[in-house]
């Protein structure tokens, strides 16, 4: 049993490590994004000063659509429940692009771009660089990562049969990293020592992060949870007529009240979604429908009633990113990926001194 572990430990480390270490240190370098691009971007995210009183969303949504570029169009609003930042409007290209403005003064702020490294570094933990094909052809970056990261959690599992001690007695001295008995045994104990203190956490990075790479993955590990998936909806329903924003208004008046403290609430074409927050699922949300005519409100769905598939998907990704529980297990995150992206080089090291190549 050892020997096959040890066989598979090696031999798909090798192939693999190099996109294992860049997709580890990439992941890592996205998981603290929002607060290092902040004080870049904070004239478009906050509103110079805070005023007594503000626009109304059909207001805001008047003054963006002049600055619209060649088929874009308005696809809904996000108002923060912190009264300092702008309100965003969401567009409909490209992907995640919003106009922010605010709306105390009516000045639009503007259409703030990804910081150039976190673009990079983004591009390269998914896809390894490599841009999105033309309709039927192969992503060969995607699935590159996917591949590595599978050899990933197998190369993990290996890894923790291969360091479980023979006898009690050296449990102590697999257990800790000697810093004193120079660099070969420092980076051996960085390597084995330091890659199980990680292991539980790159394995929840390894199995959820699947669920993008391979859809027969993706279905699998819903149905663990016993849920269903469902195939995205993209435009398909989605009403084309002219939105009435006079009716956003009075869904949102409707529905903001019923929230102590505030909540950020997004608006489009006849939803609603209020972020709940807190620990947990940081995606979770409650759900309304509004009349786009009138604004009255048709239906609710709270986080607690929504449908599974829904649910779980939140969870991954909270997963995924520690954010789950805050900015503890956010930094233990950041740790272990960091960590992860020195294992495949203190491997190399290691498997190069063995065989009398360094």
């Amino acid at each position: 049993m050892r020997t096959v572990m040890r066989q598979l430990h090696i031999w798909l480390s090798i192939p693999f490590g190099v996109v294992i270490a860049i997709i580890c240190f990439s992941g890592a370098m996205l998981i603290f994004e929002r607060e290092i691009s902040a004080p870049f971007q904070r004239h478009y995210h906050y509103v110079e000063s805070v005023g007594d009183s503000r626009l109304g969303v059909a207001e805001v949504m008047a003054l963006v659509e002049p600055h619209l570029q060649e088929g874009q169009r308005i696809t809904g609003i996000t108002i923060p429940e912190d009264e300092e930042r702008a309100w965003k409007v969401n567009l409909s290209q490209p992907k995640h692009a919003a106009i922010y403005v605010d709306q105390y003064s009516g000045e639009v702020l503007g259409t703030p771009e990804r910081l150039k490294f976190f673009a990079v570094m983004f591009r390269l933990h998914r896809w390894l660089m490599d841009s999105r094909p033309e309709e039927g052809a192969i992503f060969w970056g995607k699935v590159i990562v996917g591949v590595s990261t599978l050899a990933m959690v197998v190369v993990l599992i290996s890894g923790v049969v291969l360091w479980v001690p023979k006898s009690i007695k050296l449990w102590r001295n697999r257990s800790r990293i000697e810093v004193r008995k120079g660099v070969r045994r420092l980076l051996y104990d960085l390597h084995v020592v330091g890659g199980i203190y990680a292991v539980l956490l790159l394995l929840a990075m390894g199995l959820t992060g699947l669920t993008w790479s391979f859809e027969w993955y993706r279905n699998g590990f819903y149905r663990c949870f016993g849920v269903e998936t469902q195939q995205p909806k993209g435009e398909q329903g989605r009403s084309k007529q002219q939105p009435v924003y006079d009716a956003w208004t009075v869904a949102y008046e409707s529905v903001v009240g019923n929230y102590t403290p505030k909540r950020d609430v997004t608006l489009s074409q006849g939803t609603i979604s209020v972020t709940l927050g807190g620990y947990g699922n940081s995606r979770a949300s409650d759900r309304y429908t509004f009349d786009t005519a009138t604004g009255e409100i048709l239906s609710t769905t709270l986080y607690a009633d929504s449908e599974s598939a829904n649910r779980l998907k939140g969870w991954i990704y909270s997963v995924h990113v520690g954010s789950f529980g805050g900015l503890f297990t956010r930094i233990l995150w950041f740790l272990g990926a960091m960590l992860g992206a020195t294992l495949p080089l203190t491997g190399y090291y290691l498997w190069f001194k063995r065989k009398g190549f360094i």
